[in-house]
């Protein structure tokens, strides 16, 4: 790279044996270059130090090229320039056709690729298939929630050292190990289903009343079949591991390859493909768990979906993933360690590293040694772990969220399971996206400085506050339900499902199945009373409910139309559902508005050899504060607001049945707002103590270390010519 006038910035010098031929310069004309790397701004230095150009008009006379004593190391060693920037492709193998690609967009895209991929399996693909995890392999809820966070696990042990080592290796390559692992965790977590064996369905449930004696017994037994527990954690502990490189070192690759303006909105792209990810992998899931769990061995059934025997081909999505992901390696492994123009795109950069006494030296990151002093000079930088608290409370919030509203929604609309997801996934994943790629966009579009991002999350953060409130107004009352909050027509009592018109009906708490008759809401068939059913219609319909007031005559023939009980809850008569799920679209917006700012706001607060480890720290202290314990409050939280639980007869107590609406609704406020008062007050606090580098000393990011390193040089070279 050259300035207006001819002279060679030495920070951009590739290494070569031409060193010094290259170095033969002047010292005044070094002394230049370490100034103007970036020849728009070379006007505007100060004229102190522009005098120096006149010996350019009569230079020196050149320096021997190239004493004879001088080792290839030695001349190595004189080179300033870090940017290994490249064609794409594999050693002497250069594909034309490969070039197109060698572009920050290019990089985007399969970035992007990879972070949907990343996203269908870990957040899409293994949530949606624990509920059949369970039921084929014989597991407790606690065992797989134990599946569940393998995954932040490994990405919390892994995150540091990845990004310390990573930060001056090879990222692309670094991303296409990422890909292997993604790929390599998806093939092993569906593994259990060709080594466990064809599925063997048990027999029917009688939902219906049933006078006979069903003798059940206490047994407690533990199959074999929950040994496979060890190989889907391995399988997350792969996919963490596969995790972490994409969002610390690929993160900073997008940081490092475009300008300042625009990381932003780079940044804001590649999360948002990160939440899309999830949407792609439920709706892959849920079509993939219409098929019979056996389709690749030929098994075929009578069993319908309707039938609580009935388990999904869960596995079928992580082999394609596996496929997917793999696929990913050959592309990101041809990428150079730099694109093409970064060294420029660096040199126009100015440093916003907030001014604390910890600053990183040339030699951060190349030692192991060096680690517990690059980690202790990160904690020491009170705005950047400030900005880390922020968003650590704030994924607590997200996580909780994301985890259990549909359960929110479900219980406070009377709605279905499923319909209550879709609504719920309907507006978590469009408005999580549109938020990362609105905020990125924003912060790109005005050019934001370090500060003002800080403050713009603040006011998204801010706006989201106030519309948490929303939860308080959007509840509703609990709707009638037979030996909870209704009595069976005047008999029995409240907190007991049992009365004396279904005494004799043997029935099971552990079989939920609720039904709607008169508009009263049943347990179940059983404990309606209802000793018959019609089955082909859709819902399923009963008749002959003992526990149900009959308001007109009903035969007892399947034939007729009228019928007593309809499978399902009882339609809701709140009427509060179109406003909560707006407004809470625009909470979500708002909230993931600042997720990017917050992001970036990191990437330039901290010294730019240490944006990758930064990275780690925050995705470490975001799962141990924020996604890992999230669902884990919110769950307790929740689980306090029950009244009816499920209790088996070993008198274990089991899932909750029915919420108090109101109570749940209150204290789900109660934690938004507690957790954004923390985010808002530890993002206020990074913008106080936020001081940028003096306009006198912005000095671009690569030449944060260039004036002492020429000056440097100039000695060595001098030295080795006398020596000469």
């Amino acid at each position: 790279m050259k300035s207006a006038k001819g002279i060679e910035n030495l920070a951009f010098v590739p290494s070569s044996p031409d060193i010094l031929r290259r170095l033969s310069a002047s010292p005044s004309e070094i002394e230049i270059s370490a100034f103007s790397s970036d020849p728009q701004k070379e006007n505007s230095q100060p004229q102190e130090l522009q005098k120096p150009r006149e010996p350019q008009k009569s230079p020196e006379p050149s320096l021997p090229s190239a004493p004879p004593n001088v080792s290839e190391e030695q001349l190595r060693s004189l080179s300033l320039s870090e940017f290994e920037e490249g064609p794409c492709g594999w050693r002497n193998f250069h594909p034309q056709c490969l070039q197109r690609f060698n572009t920050p967009r290019g990089f985007l895209l399969h970035y992007c690729l990879l972070a949907v991929t990343q996203g269908i399996v870990v957040n899409g693909l293994v949530n949606i298939s624990i509920s059949t995890i369970e039921k084929r392999y014989e597991m407790k809820s606690s065992l797989t929630g134990l599946i569940s966070s393998s995954y932040d696990i490994s990405f919390c042990l892994l995150s540091l050292f990845v990004s310390f080592f990573g930060e001056r290796g090879h990222k692309p390559r670094w991303l296409a190990f990422a890909a292997f692992m993604i790929g390599l965790g998806a093939l092993v977590f569906s593994l259990p289903q060709f080594f466990s064996g064809k599925y063997k369905l048990g027999s029917l449930f009688k939902d219906t009343c049933v006078t006979a004696s069903n003798s059940t017994s206490c047994t407690s037994s533990t199959s074999s079949l929950s040994n496979y527990l060890y190989v889907f954690i391995l399988g997350q502990l792969l996919l963490g591991a596969g995790g972490t490189p994409l969002y610390t070192l690929g993160t900073a690759f997008l940081d490092d390859s475009v300008p300042t303006h625009k990381s932003s909105l780079y940044i804001g792209t590649g999360y948002a493909m990160s939440i899309l990810g999830p949407a792609i992998g439920y709706v892959l899931g849920g079509q993939l768990l219409t098929m019979y769990i056996d389709v690749a061995v030929g098994e075929s059934t009578d069993v319908t979906e309707d039938d609580p025997r009935w388990l999904g081909a869960w596995w079928i999505g992580f082999l394609l993933s596996w496929i997917f992901a793999w696929s990913l390696i050959i592309p990101f492994s041809c990428f150079p360690k730099h694109l093409p123009g970064t060294a420029e795109i660096q040199a126009g950069k100015t440093s916003q590293a907030h001014q604390s006494n910890g600053n990183a030296d040339a030699k951060f990151g190349k030692t192991i040694k060096d680690f517990p002093a690059a980690l202790k000079n990160l904690m020491k930088n009170a705005v950047f772990m400030c900005l880390v608290l922020s968003t650590s409370s704030e994924a607590l919030i997200t996580t909780g969220f994301a985890t259990f509203l549909p359960k929110f929604i479900e219980n406070q609309f009377g709605l279905t399971s499923s319909f209550a997801a879709t609504l719920g996934g309907a507006v978590l994943i469009p408005g999580a996206a549109l938020g990362q790629i609105l905020g990125g966009f924003l912060v790109s579009k005005f050019k934001m400085t370090c500060k003002n991002t800080m403050k713009f999350a603040l006011f998204t953060s801010g706006v989201a506050f106030t519309l948490s409130f929303v939860f308080i107004y959007a509840n509703c009352e609990n709707e009638p339900f037979a030996g909870v909050s209704e009595s069976y027509n005047g008999t029995g009592e409240l907190g007991s499902l049992i009365a004396p018109c279904n005494a004799n009906c043997n029935c099971l708490r552990s079989y939920y199945y609720p039904v709607c008759g008169g508009g009263v809401q049943y347990f179940s068939p059983c404990f309606a009373g209802c000793s018959n059913t019609v089955s082909h219609r859709k819902p399923k319909v009963y008749y002959n409910c003992s526990c149900i007031e009959r308001k007109t005559e009903i035969t007892s023939t399947a034939e007729t139309l009228g019928f007593e009980a309809k499978a399902g809850k009882c339609e809701t008569h709140c009427a509060n559902l179109p406003i909560f799920l707006c407004i809470f679209f625009i909470i979500i917006i708002f909230t993931f508005m600042a997720s990017t700012p917050i992001t970036v706001s990191i990437l330039r607060c901290v010294n730019h050899r240490q944006r990758s480890l930064a990275l780690g720290i925050q995705f470490m202290f975001l799962r141990l504060l924020g996604t890992i314990p999230g669902p884990i409050i919110f769950g307790f939280t929740i689980d306090s607001t029950c009244i009816l639980w499920d209790i088996n007869d070993c008198g274990i107590k089991g899932a909750c049945w029915i919420y108090n609406n109101i109570k749940m609704a209150h204290m789900l406020v109660a934690i938004s707002v507690t957790c954004k008062v923390i985010t808002m007050f530890f993002n206020g606090f990074a913008i106080l103590l936020y001081r940028p580098p003096p306009p006198a000393t912005g000095v671009s990011f690569h030449n944060e270390n260039s004036v002492v390193t020429n000056v440097l040089a100039e000695q060595d070279l001098n030295k080795v010519v006398k020596e000469g």
